[in-house]
């Protein structure tokens, strides 16, 4: 097998430089898939939100910017469609940059499959929060007392009094 020289002397596509300091961009910046799952309806509205659910976001090899791919029945999908643009600009301004520049839509039956049976619409949030408990309260405050910004002390509050009230219930057996 003869030896095949390099055509690019030495030069490589500005794309290929730039994929690991974008994705890490991303990460930095608080992109996570996570985020687009848990808070699907608040992020795009009841209307797209009853017609897609997020699958997956992907990263291209050569492009910049993510692909987010959604699952939708046969019959929404043109609606879907064309309303592609208005889906990535929400998802885009919750992010605040272009984290997703790509859109696929991807179709499934509203029933027939096993894995293919999505309801799209979303469970009624029927448990009310457990209100902390008042020395949960105080342990928590007690913890944030060194904080000097106060953002960031009522932050580290809130989540002391639910981390404390959750290891509460679990133990009681609620979930």
């Amino acid at each position: 097998m003869a030896y095949r020289r390099p055509t690019t002397r030495g030069f490589k596509r500005t794309g290929s430089l730039l994929n690991d300091q974008i994705r890490k961009a991303g990460e930095s910046r608080g992109f996570a898939v996570s985020r687009l799952l848990t808070h699907w309806e608040e992020i795009v509205g009841p209307e797209l939100a009853a017609m897609a659910r997020p699958v997956k976001v992907g990263y291209g090899r050569g492009g910049i910017g993510a692909t987010l791919t959604v699952l939708t029945t046969g019959p929404m999908a043109p609606m879907l469609e064309m309303q592609k643009g208005a889906l990535r600009d929400k998802v885009n301004a919750v992010y605040g940059y272009n984290a997703i520049s790509k859109l696929h839509i991807t179709q499934t039956a509203p029933i027939g499959f096993s894995e293919g049976q999505v309801d799209f619409r979303y469970a009624p949030k029927t448990q009310k929060p457990v209100e902390p408990a008042p020395e949960d309260v105080a342990a928590a405050r007690e913890q944030a007392t060194g904080v000097e910004n106060t953002e960031l002390r009522d932050a580290l509050e809130r989540l002391g009094r639910n981390v404390l009230t959750r290891q509460k219930s679990m133990r009681k057996g609620y979930k």
